[in-house]
């Protein structure tokens, strides 16, 4: 049975391995030493796969002009899942690679159907989510998609030449009007940095959940139709496993019951911690005899991806939970100390910032 991606849906994947097979991404294993990527979502294959990465890493090295740049569309509020985003920007950063970040508030607009004035505000929260979470604004750039230049919007039209509606289909499943322009969009984000007025980025990496890799096939092709006309070259990728929600589905904006917001108030999101489905036997007596069975586990993801940075104490929680040394009631309570540890300072952070946030991104007029 065929894995379907929907960026515009709630995709959960069970079998990464089968993924990459079938979409051709390339596993993210093969070069992690070669390149020394020493973040811990590569050390813990959390990035699981790319495409071009290290042909991207080449030119980074050699200090040609790269740029790392992703998206986020403002519905609802950022959670777990969203910094997962904000990471890997600030790691790159971090690197060497200038930043740039998208609003999608056109896209969020037009298939979400969402609220003008809401979406505009919810943007610049998201914009300082990303500041307080480290991406540094004066090294880095933010935009509404609506407040672009005709230039982008240039793009977007001159795209539409070389793509067809069957080829839409076959990429995305359903279209409406709204979904190709969406897409064309999207695209247009992640090219447009390689124009000169944009800052002559030739080469591009997108960071993003799996889910989103349609755009990335989109816009490769479309990159390479428009090579010689517009001298655009294919963007690279990186693509992080999905955080799951606490329930076990796909964390997502929509279903905030099952995912940890970073505006959640600190007693809600440890209240929803302790509700989350874990890998645990169905009685004590049988989980000290067993063990619990921690890749299920909502908890030891969540360590996983955010509350462990260390690798011998990650090491250390997986082997008291296989051997039934510890109990899946107080692996809650050490996980949200550190959850709550995660949220205070990255609040005290985000309050500093908000107020100023308008600073590093300008708001659409209407």
């Amino acid at each position: 049975m065929s894995i379907t991606l929907d960026p515009w849906g709630h995709t959960a994947v069970e079998d990464y391995e089968k993924l990459l097979e079938e979409f051709g991404i390339k596993p993210i294993k093969d070069i992690v030493d070669f390149y020394s990527l020493d973040h811990h979502y590569f050390k813990r294959n959390v990035i699981f796969g790319h495409r071009d990465f290290d042909l991207w890493l080449e030119k980074l090295s050699s200090k040609s002009r790269v740029a790392a740049l992703t998206g986020f569309m403002p519905s609802g509020s950022p959670h777990l899942g969203t910094a997962m985003v904000y990471e890997e920007l600030k790691y790159l950063q971090q690197k060497g690679a200038h930043v740039k970040v998208v609003i999608a508030d056109a896209e969020a607009y037009a298939v979400r159907r969402e609220d003008r004035n809401g979406l505009i505000k919810r943007g610049l929260e998201f914009v300082a989510h990303a500041i307080a979470w480290g991406i540094n604004p004066e090294e880095a750039e933010f935009y509404f998609q609506t407040n672009m230049t005709s230039s982008y919007y240039r793009l977007i039209q001159m795209f539409s030449r070389k793509v067809t509606e069957a080829e839409m289909r076959a990429i995305y499943g359903e279209v409406s009007p709204a979904k190709i322009i969406a897409a064309l969009t999207q695209v247009a984000d992640i090219l447009h940095l390689q124009l000169e007025e944009y800052g002559g980025y030739k080469y591009v990496l997108v960071p993003v959940g799996v889910d989103q890799d349609p755009h990335l096939r989109l816009t490769r092709d479309i990159a390479d139709r428009f090579e010689h006309e517009l001298g655009l070259k294919r963007p690279a990728s990186i693509y992080h496993k999905l955080l799951r929600g606490l329930d076990g589905n796909k964390m997502s904006k929509s279903r905030p019951e099952y995912a940890i917001h970073l505006d959640d108030p600190v007693e809600l999101a440890e209240k929803k911690l302790i509700n989350a489905l874990t890998g645990g036997r169905a009685t004590a007596e049988e989980q000290r005899k067993l063990g619990g069975e921690p890749l299920k586990c909502m908890i030891f993801e969540l360590y996983t991806y955010h509350l462990v940075k260390d690798n011998n104490e990650l090491r250390e929680i997986y082997t008291d939970c296989v051997s039934g040394k510890i109990l899946c009631g107080a692996c809650k309570k050490k996980a949200a100390a550190k959850l709550r540890e995660l949220l205070v300072d990255h609040r005290n952070k985000y309050n500093e910032v908000i107020n100023q946030v308008e600073k590093y991104i300008e708001k659409p007029s209407f």
